[in-house]
């Protein structure tokens, strides 16, 4: 990531201005520079088609991610109140970015898979999506989000986020298989720019997207969430046993070559 090196996220860590002038890819975590990044930006924009980006996390969501990603891990590495202490520090130290009224201008665009997935149980989503609810009504960010009746859109090559600031090039993380980069090269901005604006565009106006978030997470937050839930899979996998069983018995000359 040479380019992006020109805005060292550490300015005042290395007593000269570039420390690294000519880094390869994936020289350092991405990742750590993200973070001081958000905190320079003037303004940041996310992308997010699978989970709630790092900057709107809460604490137990954070941690159902990371169990995922860490399934047969030792028992400290999947207790969720061990295990992400450092990530859980880190997230508490980004989320002062909305406390902060100079901080970035903010805008998310979550897929509904991302509001309707219950990542750590109803509870857990039904708490996560208050909080994102509670920032839009503070006036702290831009929420939206694309319905699936959207069907093929602009962001289906995968998350990522775009950050301006006031006195150097725009910056993209983008994210692939698991992994990630920085890049300021101007194509991948304004690919990311162009994809950005196609998803405002294509997703619900932001006062549908809150009232959208806030029924999700009242419905979450419904003793009846589960039941409902549950008959909903279970009439599902009933009927795809149906159809597959009226396909099995159809007789071969129903398919002719």
């Amino acid at each position: 990531m040479p380019e992006t090196e020109r805005l060292d996220p550490h300015p005042h860590s290395h007593p000269h201005p570039h420390p690294h002038p000519h880094p390869p890819e994936y020289a350092r975590p991405a990742s750590a520079d993200v973070v001081a990044f958000e905190s320079l930006a003037r303004s940041v924009k996310d992308w997010a088609p699978d989970l709630v980006p790092g900057l709107l996390r809460t604490a137990d969501y954070s941690g159902a991610v990371l169990q995922a990603y860490e399934p047969v891990g030792t028992d400290e590495a999947t207790d969720g109140r061990q295990a992400s202490r450092e990530t859980r520090q880190a997230r508490q130290v980004r989320a002062r970015i909305f406390d902060n009224p100079a901080g970035p201008r903010y805008w998310v665009i979550l897929d509904e898979v991302v509001v309707r997935r219950p990542v750590g149980g109803p509870h857990t989503m039904a708490e996560q999506l208050r909080h994102i609810a509670a920032l839009v009504r503070r006036h702290r960010i831009i929420a939206q989000v694309l319905p699936l009746s959207e069907g093929a859109h602009a962001g289906l090559e995968g998350p990522f986020k775009l950050m301006t600031f006031d006195d150097a090039p725009p910056v993209a993380y983008v994210q692939v298989a698991g992994t990630g980069r920085l890049s300021d090269d101007p194509a991948v901005i304004t690919r990311c720019t162009r994809t950005h604006e196609l998803l405002g565009t294509a997703a619900l106006p932001p006062l549908a997207s809150l009232a959208l978030i806030e029924q999700a997470a009242e419905e979450y937050e419904s003793p009846e969430y589960g039941n409902n839930e549950y008959e909903r899979e279970a009439d599902a996998r009933e009927e795809y046993g149906r159809e597959e069983y009226r396909r099995y018995e159809e007789p071969e000359a129903a398919h002719p070559l």
